[in-house]
């Protein structure tokens, strides 16, 4: 007779969680932010708003964006124009858009990560589907497990409403399963669309106005499984350890309410403080079982809520420049995707240290963090470990 211990070790893996392979997706409309100002107020009938026009171009200025993506199109807007208003009825519509594009979204960074893995998509074991832009029943998971021609006896796990912090929750999801379902081969997706929270300009409402200069639309997607088959799978990060907490006195900092109107944003304290005073903590409580305590030496992947998340984390942690450079690149070139951010970022980083030369696929470094922020304030902090070129 087995025991049961016996027969839990028989299910456990040798070793740890390890990144196989990342894809990435936008879709083809690309915004210029630096037209973006006028685009919005245009689409939303909201040019003789001269005042307000000229803040909202001020936030896109000091963004740091260059470009992003949206599925939302100037035809598709007016298809729907209770979309553009700023309180009108409008969730049915934004409903119908995104219950159909976030899984096809979806789709299209889940397959281009299947194709680096290698593997047949009939070894995928488990889905971790991830996203704010919208909920429906069946969900986004069971949707994607459709349009990719997944088993249908692929263990699902569908999370709706996390925010951007969630980008780590997936990873800490998928490092449990892999590790404790020997054999497992985890797909994780993050698929986020502004269809959700886009809506006009308002004079009294201006940390919404935040979210349309800042927020884009991707999708990122990675495989994630322990003990690697030698020749065929390339591992890229092992994922250590994962930890989530609230952070002190952050009640109401960020918050989403989902109502007729779409999903609203809502800033009412100072997160960039909040996140820089209490950073510190997360890092030596994720670090100190390692021996390491100087931030410089370790890769950063760090969600990029804004510039001024990024800054204050740089000065209270006297990081060197190019410590957030993958971080500040992901935002230039696609704004904040949400809980996809931290996947591009990965996915950039890899490629800047094989472009580079580096040695391993964390700039040339062993370890590295990873950081989700977002409504809470959560924090989730990611230990990984990179994985010789």
């Amino acid at each position: 007779m087995v025991t049961v211990n016996e027969f839990r070790k028989a299910q456990q893996a040798e070793g740890p969680a390890t990144v196989l392979a990342i894809g990435t997706a936008t879709p083809p409309n690309c915004v210029d932010q630096s037209t973006y100002a006028d685009y919005y107020f245009r689409v939303t009938n909201s040019e003789h708003r001269t005042d307000l026009k000229e803040k909202f171009k001020r936030m896109c200025d000091k963004s740091m964006i260059n470009t992003r993506y949206m599925h939302l199109t100037e035809e598709l807007l007016k298809e729907n124009p209770e979309i553009c208003e700023y309180m009108a009825p409008s969730l049915d519509a934004r409903q119908d858009i995104a219950v159909n594009e976030v899984p096809k979204l979806g789709k299209e960074a889940a397959t281009r990560a299947i194709k680096e893995w290698g593997q047949p998509k009939s070894k995928i074991t488990h889905l971790i589907f991830c996203t704010t832009s919208g909920v429906d029943m069946p969900g986004a998971d069971f949707r994607l497990t459709k349009l990719l021609g997944l088993r249908p006896s692929v263990k699902r796990f569908m999370m709706y409403q996390q925010g951007c912090f969630a980008g780590g929750t997936v990873l800490r999801l998928a490092k449990d399963l892999a590790e404790n379902n020997r054999g497992a081969r985890v797909l994780v997706v993050c698929s986020e669309i502004t269809v959700v929270t886009f809506r006009g300009p308002n004079d009294t409402h201006l940390d919404s106005l935040v979210g349309q200069a800042l927020f884009g639309d991707g999708a990122g997607a990675v495989i994630v499984g322990s003990d690697p088959v030698i020749g065929i799978e390339k591992p890229l990060f092992e994922i250590v350890s994962a930890a989530q907490t609230i952070v002190p006195d952050s009640d109401g900092a960020i918050d989403g309410h989902l109502r007729e109107v779409g999903l609203t944003f809502h800033l009412l304290k100072d997160v960039p403080g909040l996140i820089s005073k209490n950073i510190r903590k997360s890092l030596v409580e994720a670090f100190k079982p390692l021996g390491i305590n100087d931030w410089n030496s370790i890769f950063w992947i760090a969600h990029p809520g804004g510039p001024a998340i990024l800054d204050q984390i740089e000065a209270e942690l006297s990081l060197k420049a190019e410590k957030l450079k993958s971080t500040r690149q992901v935002l230039r070139d696609y704004g904040n995707l949400s809980s996809a951010c931290v996947l591009f970022i990965l996915d950039e980083m890899r490629k800047a240290s094989a472009k580079d030369g580096k040695k391993t696929t964390g700039e040339g470094l062993d370890w590295g963090v990873l950081f989700g922020f977002g409504p809470g304030l959560t924090v989730e902090t990611v230990v990984l470990h990179s994985v010789p070129t």
